[in-house]
């Protein structure tokens, strides 16, 4: 029997769509899944079920490289949530506001169905919201200005910041948590870089735009150190 493998793919950005920069990075996921034509959910909680995210979704993720669903919260349907998300593959979670998407999971009792297709071996995705929340603690923008997340699901020890070259204000934010110890040490990524977990561990940072990176950001001394990840660069 093979070995159950907890597998989470965190994006700083990007991930969804039809271009080259995008599809590069779909199709690593789909690959990670070692399926053909894997079982993938979209859970848009994070716009609101957006009928636009939505509809992206089924075009990046289309019928020839996979089977498609989405999960409606806002709308909900009388499906059992449970058994629906454990028998995928692939658990597909949008960008947004995060503080609005966990509080509703909580409700819905989301969060605890997340946990048990992680320990299944369904990898989980997303960029932004759908990077940070498998953290401890992040960088969010769900309150208006930027600033410090404390909830997240735990699922990956540590903070998160995505975005990190791909807006002004998250770079000098989220050092600055790290530098008060708000924040406890953890991971930036430039958009279009993912970091690929397993077993809680990180194997590699990949991305298919040159010059994106990820880094390692903690305290030494009360002086910030930041570890500069070069990411493995696959086909666009």
């Amino acid at each position: 029997m093979k070995k159950i493998e907890r597998q989470i793919i965190a994006l700083g950005g990007g991930g969804i769509g039809t271009d080259k920069l995008n599809r590069a990075l779909d199709n690593y996921k789909i690959k990670a899944s070692g399926k053909k034509k894997p079982k993938i959910a979209f859970i848009p909680t994070a716009v609101g079920d957006s009928a636009f995210a939505i509809e992206r979704f089924y075009r990046a993720f289309n019928t020839n490289i996979s089977i498609p669903s989405h999960l409606p919260l806002f709308h909900r349907d009388e499906r059992d949530i449970e058994k629906f998300l454990l028998e995928q593959d692939i658990i597909e979670v949008s960008g947004g506001n995060t503080s609005n998407m966990l509080s509703i999971w909580q409700i819905h009792g989301i969060d605890k169905i997340l946990q048990k297709a992680w320990q299944k071996g369904i990898i989980l995705t997303g960029a932004s919201a759908g990077m940070i929340c498998w953290y401890e603690n992040s960088v969010t923008d769900s309150f208006g200005p930027l600033k410090e997340l404390m909830q997240g699901l735990k699922f990956l020890k540590g903070s998160a910041c995505p975005h990190f070259d791909g807006e002004l204000h998250r770079r000098p934010t989220y050092e600055n948590l790290i530098k008060k110890k708000i924040l406890p040490q953890g991971i930036a990524l430039d958009d279009y870089v993912a970091a690929h977990y397993i077993n809680e561990k990180l194997i590699k940072l990949v991305t298919p735009k040159k010059g994106s990176k990820g880094y390692l950001i903690n305290l030494d001394k009360n002086k910030l150190n930041e570890e500069v990840i070069e990411p493995e660069i696959i086909d666009a």
